[in-house]
């Protein structure tokens, strides 16, 4: 994955990491996005306070493995921003800035099939079940982010595994599964939401 540019944005995104839960150990602060935490000074990040701007955190160095919607706020431990124990990931090794999310302006298409095919729907308001808007099937083969930032969620009730959708990323097209995340395992998505700033 290329290396995110974001000179000229340092005033808009500030996140504060530790690494000991309860916003305690080592802290560092950042207003762009971090490789690998370990580069930085530290061992992995435990618990941290988002100040501005939404964020994505990552399993693993090098913006890889599961994914985390990281809001303002406080994550005083894993569970913080796992939302769901089933997926134990205690500390985060990369994080990066979401620089299209406007929760006010999102749009996004998500189609049955891979490729843009089969049935289709448009959304611009947050579904915790896309069932209950008449979406049947309880996957989604490919998507198109027009405008703002997405977070889907395997299961209903945003819980599961997450996926992180934005518009200036892959130029907002997600033709495959394989592509919303180096994690993904699946094209199962029952929840989706706009990420907020």
């Amino acid at each position: 994955m290329e290396k995110m540019d974001t000179a000229g944005f340092s005033g808009f995104w500030k996140i504060t990491v530790w690494d000991q839960e309860g916003l305690q150990g080592k802290k560092q602060e950042f207003t762009s996005g971090c490789h690998n935490v370990f580069e930085s000074g530290i061992e992995s990040v435990r618990s941290m306070r988002v100040e501005s701007g939404a964020w994505v955190g990552y399993e693993h160095s090098g913006y890889q493995g599961q994914q985390f919607i990281l809001e303002k706020g406080d994550y005083p431990r894993w569970d913080a921003w796992s939302g769901n124990i089933a997926y134990h990931t205690e500390r985060l090794m990369s994080f990066r800035p979401i620089q299209c999310a406007n929760h006010q302006e999102s749009k996004m298409s998500i189609f049955e099939r891979e490729n843009f095919l089969g049935r289709t729907c448009d959304l611009c308001d947050d579904f915790p079940a896309l069932q209950s808007m008449g979406w049947c099937n309880s996957e989604v083969g490919s998507m198109k982010v027009q405008s703002g930032a997405w977070v889907c969620y395997q299961y209903p009730g945003y819980r599961g595994y997450q996926y992180i959708m934005e518009c200036d990323r892959h130029t907002g097209e997600y033709r495959h599964y394989r592509e919303f995340g180096s994690h993904a395992q699946t094209s199962q998505v029952q929840s989706i939401r706009r990420v907020q700033q």
